[in-house]
Order: C-alpha cells, then structure tokens, then sequence
C-alpha cells in the first residue's frame, strides 16, 4: 500500500484518488512542524497583545466587528464548529469523505493558517483507521468555503458528531465513544483553530478531483462503445482518417478520433462493406464522435488544471503571510470562495453529458430498422413476440434528459447569506453534487450503449467477426452478461456492464488501443 507524507505542499489529483478509493496510507512529513510552527505563534503573539484579528479575537461574518473578551476565547472557537454544523440530507460517500480529511489536512499542514499540528493529524490518525467523520450532504452555497460540511468533519476532533468505523453500522456513533476505543483524544480548541477547520473549498475540491477522473475514464468508455457501434451499424472509420484530423487540430478530438482508428483497425466485419455503397457517410453520432468526444475531453481538461492548482492552493481564512520586511501578518483572504471550482464543475457537467447524449442517439440507430441498416427491430431477433433492448433506449433517454436539467449551471447562481456580509456565493457545491449525477447517469448510459452494440456484433456473426479490440471487449461483456435472443430482464444486464466498465477500460488500455 501507498505510503503518502503530508508536506503541506501541492497534492495531485492521483494523490486524492489513492487516498479516496485505494485506501493509500498517509503520514505526516518531515519538519512539518517546524514548517506550521510561525504562523502559529503569530496567532498566539495577537491574542497576547489582544489584537482585532477577524475570527481570532472577533466574531464570524457579520459579526466581524464585534470583539471578543480573552476569557472567551476558547469558547468562541468551540461554539463556531458546533453552530456550524448545520448540514442536513443523505451522508457524503465513503471516499468523498477520506479525500475530505486529506485535504484539510494539507491545507493546515501549508503554514498559513496558525493551527497547531495536533489538528492535521487527528485527522490523519482518522483516515489511517477508516473512522469516518458522517457528513450531511446539504447545507452549503459555496462561499466561505463549505462551512457546514467542513464543521461536520470538524465536530470529531473535539469529540463530537458521529464517525463511522469500519464494520459499524452506516450512519455511525458518537465520536466520543468511537475515538476512546481506537485510543485517541478529542482536541480542545485553541484562539483561531475552529475557523480553520470549517473556512475553505476542500468539500467541492474532494468530490470534483473525484469527478474528475470518473470523467476521463467515460471518455476512453465512450470511444469504445463508439467503436463497437459503427461496427454493429455498418459504419465506416473513414472520418476517422488522421489526414482528415490534423486540419483541425483541437486536442481532444486528435486524441479520441486516434482512439478510435486504433479500436477498429484490422475489423472484417469494417472490411466486410469497405466499398459499400452505403458507408460513404455515417450519422453525425458516428461521424462526428471525434469531434464531440474531443470537445469533451478539452473541456475535462481544463477542469482538471483548475483542480490541480486548488489541490495546492491555501483556502483558509485569515491567513498568515510573510510581510515586506521578513516577518508576518494575518489578513483577511476571500481564498475560500468557490467561484473557480464552480465554473469547473459546471463545465464538467455538460461535458460529459454530451458524451451520453451523443451516446444515446447511437443506441437509437441501432434499434430502428430505418436506420440500423439490417438489424432486426430493436436487436431482438424474434421483434413482436419479444420487445428487446426497446426499454433500455428509454432509460438512456429518461438519463439524458436529466442531465440537461442537471446541466443548469449552478455558478451564475447567488443567494445572500450572514446579514448581507457574504453578499456574492458561489453554489460550487451545487455544482459539484450536480456534476457527480451527471456523470452517474452517463455511466448507465455508455453501459447500455455497450450492452446494444454487444448484442448488435452477435447479430452480424453470419457476416464477420469484429476487430481484435471491440472483439475484445466483446467478449469481455459475454463472459458476465450473455447476449439476449429472448427477452429477459433488462436491470441486470445495464448494471453488470455499468459494474465492468473500468476493466473495459482497462483492457483497451492493455491493448494499446486507447
């Protein structure tokens, strides 16, 4: 397993993949605590000389300007984490949340935020032994951060709210109990420390980085189940021709038409009506997959530079930083609004919805007869006594028209919030939630794609096999879900291909064919 040191510096999108879903160990770094050791004691030298610091010696929002007595000091930070946390609706998932403690950790270990080393590695003592803060899922508009998120993952350290340890039942028990049997000791919070643990973006930065990479693998997905198309259709790979590519030169396209040149080289069942006088020109969801895809991936693309400098980025609130003549100050930052991660998720959205939107109207062709140039009506040899794959095009379409409600963007949102205090919010957290939906939703869609392009290469077995790499995959899909020549339930079919969907990645990827 993994062994991944906490430095404070930049972590990558990989680094938060093999926390959340490998189970990576994490350690603190070497002089990590030399590294957070000044702008710790410039927090404590300001309460010394009872300085107004925002949300040191003061309180939060519109209360900003409203001191704070030093006997109060303590309470004041103890009050903010339990006030906070006001999240409602279903838990965040499992590996939402072992991201979540990474990064929050990070962010207190970068030497900006005047926290002790205790906090950063509570949290990692957290995550090493699965204990799981249970984190509502709603409550947040993005804007100081996800306050209620962050204070729900906060409420533990002081030995409150609920953790979830491996074995135990889903939505947990008291803190307070579960850290006493792993033999760890709740935090009592010191002048500035609970405003650290709840300002910031690390909530939307866990589930986009997730998202994220989820998106990169639909793309490889869709260039495979697009491949398999064409051939169960009859297509051609013609537009495909690298001649034809390099005069429009966006990234992505190059990439996914490259891709698909790969997945279909050597196909008899291509080479089978080369010349035919119906493969001069496929439909635009053939034709111009590349074109879509690619489009898809450049925008993913960019989401994943915009999470690659927040993931090294210090989003907390005030901050302390190096002043002209070598010393510090703590200022006041807007580091934790969401707006960059708002935009990015958005895009990511309809990114890949249009992947499962292009993705849909291929399964379509394949079903009509007008169009699926000799298939039987809905893959179903025996159509009328059997309906075939009639119902699955319904879900992909009942999914696809979700994502373009989900696609609304959530970033050109703002509702105020804190007596007018926080008067512009992000809705990055929407937006991020939305775009974890989408691409749920286009994961059943590629699947079904996959499961009608499957059915449709067994239908053309009288006229050739399908190349090395769709055959392939092919043959992947018949080893768990067998092909459908009398109806049967449709749910276990669409679910076994969504479940093998990454050793179908995986595969191709082994080929050297994506």
């Amino acid at each position: 397993m993994r062994d991944l040191p906490l430095t404070g510096d930049a972590l990558t999108v990989e680094d938060v993949v093999d926390v959340a879903h490998r189970r990576a160990r994490v350690s603190l770094g070497p002089y990590l605590a030399e590294k957070m050791a000044p702008s710790r004691g410039v927090v404590v030298d300001a309460v010394n000389r009872k300085d107004v610091v925002y949300g040191v010696t003061t309180g939060f929002g519109a209360l900003a300007d409203t001191t704070i007595g030093s006997e109060d000091l303590a309470a004041l930070q103890l009050a903010l984490v339990r006030s906070h946390a006001a999240g409602v609706g279903e838990p965040l998932p499992d590996e939402v949340v072992r991201a979540l403690l990474l990064l929050r950790a990070r962010t207190l270990s970068a030497g900006h935020s005047g926290v002790r080393i205790d906090l950063p590695k509570l949290f990692i003592d957290l995550l090493n032994a699965d204990l799981l803060p249970v984190i509502p899922s709603k409550g947040s508009v993005g804007a100081s951060g996800d306050l209620a998120q962050l204070a729900h993952l906060a409420l533990p350290l002081i030995g409150e709210g609920r953790l979830k340890a491996p074995g135990g039942p889903k939505e947990g028990r008291p803190a307070a109990e579960v850290l006493a049997e792993h033999g760890l000791t709740p935090l009592v919070l010191e002048p500035k420390e609970g405003l650290s643990l709840i300002n910031g973006t690390e909530p939307m930065q866990a589930v986009l980085a997730l998202a994220i990479v989820d998106a990169e693998e639909l793309c490889e997905l869709a260039d495979i189940a697009c491949a398999m198309s064409v051939e169960a259709l009859f297509g051609t790979d013609r537009a495909y021709d690298e001649r034809v590519q390099v005069i429009r030169p966006h990234p992505g396209q190059l990439a996914s038409a490259a891709n698909l040149r790969r997945l279909l080289a050597d196909s008899p069942l291509l080479a089978s009506h080369r010349w035919s006088d119906h493969a001069v020109q496929d439909s635009y969801s053939l034709r111009c997959a590349p074109q879509v895809h690619g489009s898809s991936r450049d925008l993913i693309a960019h989401c994943r530079r915009v999470i690659t400098i927040e993931l090294g980025s210090v989003v907390d609130n005030p901050v302390v930083v190096t002043d002209n003549d070598g010393g510090y100050e703590v200022m006041s930052t807007g580091n934790f609004h969401g707006q960059p991660l708002a935009f990015a998720a958005d895009a990511l959205a309809m990114a890949v919805a249009e992947l499962a939107s292009i993705a849909e109207r291929r399964v379509y062709r394949m079903l009509d007869p007008a169009t699926s140039r000799g298939l039987p009506p809905f893959l179903a040899p025996d159509a009328g006594t059997n309906s075939g794959f009639m119902l699955a095009q319904y879900t992909a379409a009942s999914v696809v028209s979700e994502n373009k409600v989900l696609c609304h963007p959530a970033s050109v949102d703002s509702i105020v919030t804190s007596g007018n205090q926080e008067d512009h919010v992000s809705m990055g957290w929407h937006a991020v939630r939305k775009a974890h939906e989408v691409i749920d939703n286009a994961r059943t869609v590629l699947a079904i794609e996959v499961l009608c392009a499957a059915q449709g290469l067994d239908l053309r077995a009288d006229v050739a096999v399908p190349g090395p790499a769709t055959g392939a995959v092919h043959a992947r899909v018949r080893r768990d879900v067998p092909a459908m020549m009398v109806d049967r339930e449709m749910t276990p079919q669409i679910e076994g291909v969504r479940a093998m969907r990454s050793d179908i990645v995986e595969l191709a990827r082994a080929g050297g064919w994506i």
